[in-house]
């Protein structure tokens, strides 16, 4: 028993002691404890709290969790047991203390590793994207009552739109919502790449650096580097933090074209065995599932002449990538090989072997130089030899412009641009509820708007059948319940609140 019950919201010092015996030095388990005693409703989890901080000893803290099951707690409270996974946080969201989207956001906050992934949890702590779920899903609710007061009430009340002009205002609000859901799933699919990580693939012939680039950017030898062709034969990932965007890097086998014979009196051709051949294919694959790859090129010396080395099989692959996903970035290594006017010549070589890729995709590079200040007696100072420091900031740049937030229109915004912000925070879940919705809400308008052929009209002129217009509230009444479970609250039974609705607008009864 406490000697005083402790003050709400203060801190409070006090002695534990074992329950059930008097107090005294040899039942003490804890002195000077701290107590804060936090009264529900205003609660994380919307309960009464009682927070014990005990000196951190493992034997003081055993102790006290041992002790607590055997306090007398009254017959309300008569079993102590520990939490199970997560009941706090369910226990709050069940008292309204949190809604779904904060509950995900705050598991997003609790494995955040890189920056950008802790401002992509914080977007959702906020609770606006439940406000703006909810604001949708109450217009989509208003729209509803309006269709169905005309379904139960057409013929005893006197409606100033005709059943053809009321469908048509509910069209236009929908199609207004579908855009915004639209922008909305788009900036989800964006968030995702933050939340999960942005997959990175290294394509490029054998022998190009790729191995070297990745153990630069990594920092250790993650991948083998060797001048034989073919010494990667499967896909090497590796996950890290560039500029505070989880990334996962894969290095990939070399790519070259296969040759099966050689020319009379020529030297005899390195054949390409079948396991490289597989791990061509999957390099193939990996880029084409890649959200960024980067293609390395290099400078080659032949003749005691170094050239932009452009391999068939690679510039093919890359050029199907910048057609087919524009996910291109291009760097030219080896540099250390060539003069200032050969770099300048390769990346207009680049540009020309790869239409669609813009200049500010192409970066140079010199891995050996790179490794060599890494190595040498200047390593702690902060000199960007080899470019690649440049070239990671240019990578950042274009992850930024892969993560932004698509905005719509002016005219369909109607609200604070922060709140596309906001949307970045959506998870895969939301996404696939919002892409849910949408499709009901196509469903909607294909209904209330018939094709130009239909030849579906009443004898009062109208197109809209009373049928119609009852599939088309159920249209609604799905996209709704898409939005409603994305937050947890609100049932697919609303019949209340949209006979709210009803009488609120058109105050039948009176």
């Amino acid at each position: 028993m406490l000697s005083k019950p402790p003050r709400p919201r203060y801190a409070t010092v006090r002695t534990l002691y074992e329950p059930g015996r008097a107090p005294s030095v040899e039942t003490t388990l804890d002195a000077s404890a701290l107590m804060l005693y936090f009264p529900a409703p205003r609660t994380v989890t919307g309960e009464d709290v009682l927070e014990l901080h005990v000196h951190g000893g493992p034997a003081i803290v055993k102790a006290v969790l041992a002790a607590i099951p055997k306090a007398k707690l009254g017959p309300m409270l008569s079993e102590v047991r520990y939490a199970e996974p997560g009941e706090f946080t369910r226990r709050a969201f069940m008292n309204n203390r949190l809604d779904l989207t904060q509950v995900e956001a705050l598991g997003d906050a609790l494995a955040a590793t890189t920056e950008q992934q802790r401002k992509l949890s914080v977007r959702g702590t906020t609770s606006g994207l439940a406000k703006r779920y909810e604001a949708w899903r109450q217009q989509l609710l208003y729209a509803r009552g309006e269709l169905e007061a005309l379904i139960d009430f057409s013929e005893d009340q006197h409606f100033d739109e005709s059943p053809a002009e009321l469908c048509a205002s509910v069209a236009d609000q929908v199609r207004s919502l579908r855009r915004l859901l639209q922008v909305h799933s788009q900036n989800a699919v964006r968030g995702e790449l933050l939340r999960n990580g942005i997959s990175i693939s290294l394509l490029g012939a054998p022998n190009a650096g790729k191995s070297s680039l990745l153990n630069l950017i990594v920092g250790r030898e993650a991948a083998i580097v060797s001048h034989e062709a073919g010494t990667t034969r499967d896909v090497v990932e590796v996950g890290l933090d560039i500029g505070g965007y989880f990334c996962r890097l894969g290095d990939t086998a070399g790519l070259r074209k296969a040759k099966q014979t050689a020319s009379h009196g020529a030297q005899p051709l390195e054949m390409v065995g079948h396991i490289e051949k597989e791990g061509m294919r999957r390099a193939k694959l990996r880029a084409m599932e890649s959200d960024v790859v980067i293609v390395v090129l290099s400078f080659e010396t032949k003749n005691k002449e170094s050239r932009l080395q452009l391999d068939e099989e690679v510039i093919a692959t890359a050029a199907e990538l910048v057609r087919t996903k524009d996910n291109i970035v291009v760097v030219i290594n080896k540099t250390d090989l060539s003069r200032q006017q050969d770099m300048k010549e390769s990346v207009q070589e680049v540009l020309a072997a790869l239409p669609g890729i813009t200049p500010d995709r192409v970066h140079s590079i010199s891995c050996r130089d790179a490794e060599t200040m890494s190595l040498g007696p200047n390593r702690s100072h902060h000199l960007d030899s080899g470019n690649v420091q440049a070239f990671l900031q240019g990578l950042v740049r274009h992850f930024d412009e892969l993560t932004a937030a698509v905005t719509p229109g002016t005219a369909d915004a109607g609200t604070d641009p922060s709140v596309w912000q906001e949307s970045l925070g959506a998870t895969e879940r939301h996404r696939t509820l919002l892409e849910a919705c949408v499709e009901s809400l196509d469903a909607f308008l294909a209904e209330v708007q018939p094709s130009e052929h239909s030849s579906d009209v009443d004898a009062s002129g109208d197109s809209e059948s009373d049928a119609d217009i009852v599939v088309a509230a159920e249209h609604l009444r799905g996209a709704a319940d898409c939005l409603a479970k994305i937050t947890g609250r609100g049932d697919a039974g609303d019949v209340e609140e949209v006979l709210g609705v009803v009488f609120e607008k058109f105050c039948v009864g009176k």
